[in-house]
């Protein structure tokens, strides 16, 4: 049985989108799957090695044994985790818009070759927009945080826009603030639940790394050992659960440019009724 195509270029309520987005998740994780782990696939890896060093030099090494911290190497693990996660975060938000990008243009159907050839013309320029988003956020963040609130709801949109429109970095972030300008509340609102209920998600995963910490915690202050506090409190137990943990979360990200692209078009529609212009061209084509 052949699944109704979800039509992206439409107006919706905040509802409508937070539903939609997980039933197009639904319908599509298989296919759209095969294609992520493809592709994002090599960046995760590096997450997920960043990740377990950082975990291992900051929390394992240190307190296991004895030593005090060496910061060159909490900065050289952090440095490396920080770029890890700009290169997961590219691949991924990307991959996913070229993902429903290809959903669009076939109607319904997820063509691979299209994907990875998106993909390869546009990560230079998705890096880039990710990288001043960045900054733009941390300027704004440092001055009353406001700003940066203000800042971040416009930009997260840019890289939908640099997909779909097939627009440069610049011009992506500079028509990301036209397109939210006289909608930020409602884009705001739409953002802040869309993350909310990502983060409820990713917080179940969290729990199992929450109750080992907590369980040897407990065990540690029952057996009065000051000395080996940290060390069993910060064990290679709790590195493993917390890699594992990790690998679940960055996962569960993916499920957030989902919704972002369904804010776009939503926001789009309102400016520029391409959708319905298509629709009215469509049915003049029928007859």
């Amino acid at each position: 049985m052949n699944q109704e195509f979800i039509e992206f270029k439409k107006q919706r309520e905040l509802g409508e989108i937070l539903s939609i987005t997980f039933k197009f998740l639904r319908e599509n994780y298989k296919a759209a799957g095969k294609i992520f782990l493809k592709l994002v696939g090599p960046a995760f890896i590096l997450l997920i090695a960043a990740v377990t060093y950082y975990a291992w030099s900051t929390l394992g090494v240190t307190f296991i044994s004895g030593a005090g911290l060496n910061t060159s190497e909490f900065i050289i693990s952090g440095g490396l985790l920080m770029l890890a996660y700009l290169l997961y975060i590219t691949s991924m938000t990307g991959t996913v818009y070229h993902i429903i990008l290809s959903y669009i243009n076939n109607r319904g159907a997820i063509i691979s070759s299209e994907v990875a050839a998106g993909m390869k013309s546009d990560f230079g320029k998705i890096l880039l927009v990710t990288v001043i988003s960045w900054v733009l956020i941390f300027a704004g963040t440092m001055l009353f945080i406001i700003p940066g609130i203000y800042v971040a709801i416009p930009v997260s949109l840019a890289t939908a826009i640099l997909v779909f429109r097939r627009n440069g970095a610049i011009d992506s972030i500079s028509e990301s603030f036209q397109l939210v300008k006289d909608h930020w509340w409602s884009t705001f609102a739409t953002l802040f639940c869309i993350g909310v209920i990502v983060y409820l998600i990713s917080l179940v995963f969290q729990l199992p790394a929450i109750f080992y910490f907590m369980f040897r915690a407990f065990v540690s202050a029952a057996e009065g050992s000051a000395s080996g506090n940290l060390q069993d409190m910060f064990g290679t137990g709790y590195i493993i659960i917390n890699v594992i943990t990790s690998i679940l979360q960055y996962l569960i990200y993916s499920i957030t440019p989902i919704g972002v692209a369904f804010v776009y078009f939503n926001l789009n529609e309102k400016q520029h009724y391409t959708g319905t212009y298509e629709t009215i061209q469509n049915l003049g084509n029928n007859h």
